[in-house]
């Protein structure tokens, strides 16, 4: 192509056909610069084809962490309403409902004494920001809801740690005084008629004891309304990203 081009070049100059030869050059430039515009178009399509595969890419994982997340929080409001519950049987027990199963009424304590914290399933989320690559993801309303998720998050992680210190104030430390720990484990590990009312005599007549069941039913609760927060920050992004991916 280019000895083609330097014979034409050849014969208009030997000719002494100047101005021929002029818009020839023009024409040969003009070539050149249509060819550089059209590899660069072309360059440039395959870098956005790259980054829009990483987008689908990070999107993808981003939702199977917000699968995971969802499913978690389900299980946990879940267990977290079932406390409640017991919660408020306990503080009805406290104020003169017989107990006519004392080792239900242990199993209750303990569901109560149980400590779970959740952890959010966020890797991608935190590769991305950690790598700089956030950048990848287009759609700004997927990145406000991720940004949102977090701060709930954090929300959600500092209430936890209010109920851990109300909980080790008024609810484990009344227990640790009050009751005789090795007869609770013995009735828990199945022996019979190990409890009775004796044994929970100063339990009862612990007002801390009342006071930590009460701040648990709403502290459970502002928890359970924080993970009912982000289960629709999930649910928004989700719908979001499936919109995202079927553009292709």
């Amino acid at each position: 192509m280019f000895k083609f081009f330097r014979q034409i070049r050849k014969r208009l100059l030997d000719g002494g056909k100047v101005n021929r030869y002029l818009v020839y050059a023009g024409g040969e430039i003009l070539l050149v610069m249509i060819g550089i515009l059209l590899a660069l178009q072309i360059n440039n399509a395959n870098e956005a084809r790259k980054d829009r595969n990483k987008e689908i890419g990070y999107l993808t994982n981003i939702r199977e962490d917000l699968i995971t997340n969802g499913e978690k929080i389900d299980a946990l409001i879940e267990r977290r309403n079932k406390r409640i519950e017991t919660a408020h049987k306990l503080i009805g027990h406290l104020e003169g409902d017989p107990v006519e199963d004392w080792h239900q009424f242990n199993l209750e304590i303990i569901q109560i004494n149980t400590w779970e914290r959740f952890y959010q399933h966020n890797y991608t989320f935190q590769e991305l920001i950690s790598s700089g690559n956030l950048s990848y993801i287009k759609n700004d309303s997927i990145k406000t809801l991720l940004f949102e998720l977090e701060s709930t998050y954090k929300r959600l992680k500092a209430e936890e740690d209010h109920w851990r210190f109300d909980s080790e104030e008024l609810v484990f430390k009344p227990a640790y005084e009050d009751l005789d720990m090795q007869l609770i484990l013995r009735d828990y590990r199945g022996e019979p008629n190990v409890l009775s009312n004796t044994v929970f005599k100063d339990f009862f007549a612990d007002r801390k004891v009342k006071n930590g069941y009460v701040m648990a039913t709403v502290e459970f609760g502002t928890m359970n309304r924080y993970l009912q927060t982000m289960k629709r920050h999930i649910e928004e992004i989700s719908d979001l990203i499936d919109e995202e991916i079927s553009k292709g």
